[in-house]
């Protein structure tokens, strides 16, 4: 059974630094295309950023510079390590992963293995 388990979240000044892990078992990381989203209240989830298979990398435009995504093979997990945070990254971070072919990165359909998500809270 697959399972994803995110952690690492947190309360942080504006330009402080936080780093999420995502440890996936039930299956090989590296086959599967992972990704992380987030969701602030009242707001659609929303893809942050993503890793495929071939390691090709996207980021969405507001977190461009700002974070990084990667992944230890070795160990299934999936990492992102988010910089310079601001107010609006506050939200709940969730981990994604699908063994499918991905479209569009970016859209939650694509991915259809979730974790439980980690609170992430920046103050200004």
């Amino acid at each position: 059974q697959v399972q994803l388990l995110e952690s690492g979240g947190g309360s942080v000044q504006a330009g402080g630094s936080l780093r999420l892990s995502c440890a996936a078992s039930g299956y090989t990381a590296s086959r599967y295309s992972m990704a992380w989203f987030r969701q602030a209240p009242g707001k659609e989830r929303e893809g942050v950023a993503a890793l495929d298979t071939n390691g090709i990398i996207r980021y969405a435009d507001s977190v461009k510079g700002r974070f990084t995504i990667s992944k230890d093979n070795a160990k299934n997990t999936l990492f992102l390590q988010m910089n310079s945070l601001k107010f609006e990254d506050t939200a709940m971070y969730y981990c994604a992963a699908t063994s499918r072919d991905v479209g569009l990165w970016y859209l939650k359909y694509e991915y259809n293995y979730w974790g439980q998500g980690t609170q992430v809270t920046v103050s200004s």
